[in-house]
């Protein structure tokens, strides 16, 4: 199996390649359009700011290559709000694969912080990727803007409001969580991701 981690100007990718090895899996980390396209599984991580990421995108034509992308493709994080239609942050237009907005926490109480950062629970599971899952799992978050409950939400976390802490739409799959930093129940998503068909 061929799997390829879309190198580009954001973080977070290493730790992504680690989680694959200790499963197995020699990734391939490339910005090469061609190995993104013949790749059987395709992992668009991030951690990084959307506007400054997504000229990247526009400048290099990732940005069509992705939204274009047939195979399953598994937004992690910024990857995950890239993914959407606008956000908040840097007021940027996504890739618009996922119909929806990405928003700023707004603090409704004083012990609210932003960013949410730490382990919190997943629920509501819908997709594939948690295939297994009999009860609420906990998993490792680190953000100051979330997705709504929409549609497309395959999993959700209550942080302030309830949110989507995973989307699925088509071949796409995303997870505003990291599966990478997650333990154990974060590689049994991963292996639910690359056995995916």
């Amino acid at each position: 199996m061929k799997v390829a981690i879309v190198k580009y100007n954001a973080g977070n990718i290493h730790s992504v390649d680690c989680a694959l090895r200790r499963l197995g899996v020699e990734a391939t980390i490339t910005a090469d359009k061609e190995l993104l396209r013949t790749a059987d599984k395709v992992i668009f991580p991030g951690v990084g700011e959307a506007k400054t990421t997504m000229q990247y995108l526009r400048a290099t034509g990732m940005d069509e290559l992705i939204k274009n992308l047939r195979q399953p493709v598994l937004g992690i994080c910024l990857g995950m709000q890239l993914m959407c239609s606008h956000s908040e942050e840097g007021d940027t237009d996504g890739l618009g694969i996922f119909d929806v907005p990405v928003k700023r926490f707004v603090p409704k109480r004083q012990e609210d912080k932003v960013p949410h950062m730490g382990w919190n629970t997943i629920t509501k599971t819908n997709s594939p990727l948690f295939d297994g899952f009999t009860t609420e799992a906990f998993v490792y978050f680190v953000h100051s803007f979330y997705v709504p409950v929409c549609e497309f939400t395959a999993a959700e976390t209550d942080y302030i409001q309830p949110f989507s802490a995973a989307l699925h739409k088509d071949n796409f799959y995303a997870t505003q969580f990291h599966p990478e930093k997650s333990g154990t129940v974060g590689e049994h998503i991963v292996k639910n991701f690359l056995e995916l068909l």
